[in-house]
């Protein structure tokens, strides 16, 4: 058993199912990509076989329900950032790293926008149509308009919560201030991206009717009163108030993979909280220097209803994150083109320049960086942040139409990011980041 654990452990660690999952989707996707496409969109109870008018296919399962789980663990992060002692609380202190968070979105759209503008427009004003169009909830426009390739702008806005925080920490060591920095700008930008995808990219195959979003509004008042009558099991809330929620959102034709954002904040929480993913010490680790289950610090074993969400189903999420990246990360090489590189472009140099830019204004501006973080973590901060895998691959299938010509070659940007790490590696090691604590 220990040696499971021990393996489990360092799967999650190292976010090997995501990574494992991407290579097999890439790699079953160019060997035989007619059987990728059978596997992950054959009708598993039939084609005729629906739920809320939605045909069940592995696709479905994965993106509509399953994300469901990891976009409430992110919502968890946010939530629990916002509690005292937490990365958000007092609020000045998160005022330089929200800044980077803004500068991390911007950054990427500017980027995305005038690289789209140089490859597919041939004017000022053929750029600004199409610039204009691409803000329109829901639009649909024909592959040979520049507007159906600017509508991937909010591709490229969200970091990989899970890799950021990994090569982080890899990166600067752990327990430097530019691990939790980089933490909180993740999990920030993610909260910014989740509103892009629910706000900008609906199904342009049904139209949104909100009116079925009154159920949302009653899984919120639903969980409500779950916590007001003292309620202690996360179950009943994420059963009762999410699948009102989750069925609200895909009636109203919004991604129900959100279904659980509106939710998880009324989940009771810890009532002192020290602060998001603190690092255990030594008096927290086995003999094989493994994180203990009995000793960890309460961000992994508390005993609130909010912890104890993100306790008992991140095994499940971290695992599933495999069949996630397989679903969603098989592209063929051959689909590469200009929008790969304008995605891969926006999120490693649109990303290190609009994180570094408003930090350092910021700065400047009266809200200083954490205590020990220096230009030089802020700048290696940036190229982390970079990382858009998971978030950008899911926002890449809602852009973009799975017949059409950009969504492939938007997920192999997506996927090519991973690459940031690499470079955020020879950067930190020639800035000599790693354990410095100086300015």
């Amino acid at each position: 058993m220990e040696k499971i654990r021990q393996l489990t452990h360092t799967l999650q660690q190292f976010s090997l199912p995501l990574i494992l999952g991407v290579l097999a989707g890439l790699i079953l996707a160019n060997l035989d990509e007619h059987l990728y496409h059978q596997i992950v969109d054959y009708p598993l109870l039939g084609d005729s076989a629906t739920l809320f008018g939605h045909k069940i296919t592995f696709h479905f399962i994965i993106n509509d329900i399953f994300m469901l789980f990891f976009f409430g663990i992110a919502a968890k992060e946010i939530t629990e950032s916002a509690l005292p002692g937490g990365a958000l609380n007092p609020i000045k202190k998160a005022i330089n790293p929200l800044l980077g968070t803004l500068g991390g979105v911007l950054g990427p759209i500017i980027v995305f926008f005038i690289l789209a503008g140089l490859l597919y427009t041939d004017s000022m004003s053929a750029f600004a149509d199409a610039l204009g169009k691409s803000f329109v909830p829901g639009g649909s426009y024909a592959d040979s308009d520049p507007a159906a390739i600017f509508r991937g702008w909010g591709v490229p806005t969200a970091t990989d919560i899970a890799l950021a925080w990994l090569v982080a920490r890899m990166v600067f060591g752990n327990g430097h201030p530019a691990v939790n920095f980089l933490l909180l700008l993740a999990v920030a930008d993610d909260a910014i991206g989740l509103g892009i995808i629910a706000v900008f990219y609906p199904n342009p195959s049904h139209p949104v009717e909100p009116i079925w979003l009154l159920l949302v509004a009653a899984g919120m008042v639903a969980a409500f009163l779950l916590r007001k009558q003292g309620v202690k099991s996360w179950v009943a809330y994420i059963f009762i108030g999410g699948t009102l929620s989750w069925v609200g959102l895909l009636m109203a034709s919004l991604h129900p993979a959100l279904a659980l954002v509106p939710i998880v904040p009324f989940l009771p929480g810890p009532r002192h909280d020290t602060g998001l993913f603190e690092e255990p010490g030594p008096k927290d680790l086995n003999k094989d220097g493994i994180p203990d289950a009995d000793n960890v610090p309460h961000e992994h074993h508390g005993h609130s209803p909010l912890e104890q969400f993100e306790h008992q189903l991140k095994l499940f999420v971290d695992m599933g994150l495999f069949f996630f990246a397989f679903a969603n990360a098989g592209v063929s090489f051959g689909t590469i083109n200009g929008v790969t590189w304008i995605i891969l472009a926006s999120l490693v140099i649109g990303k290190t320049l609009g994180v570094t830019t408003l930090s350092l204004l910021g700065e400047k501006a009266g809200f200083p960086l954490p205590t020990g973080m220096s230009k030089r973590h802020l700048f290696t901060a940036g190229i982390i942040a970079g990382l858009g895998l998971t978030v950008a691959l899911f926002v890449s299938g809602e852009a973009y139409s799975a017949a059409g010509p950009f969504q492939g070659p938007a997920k192999m940007g997506a996927v090519f990011s991973a690459g940031a790490a690499l470079l955020a590696f020879a950067v930190g090691k020639a800035l000599k980041v790693k354990g410095d604590r100086g300015h």
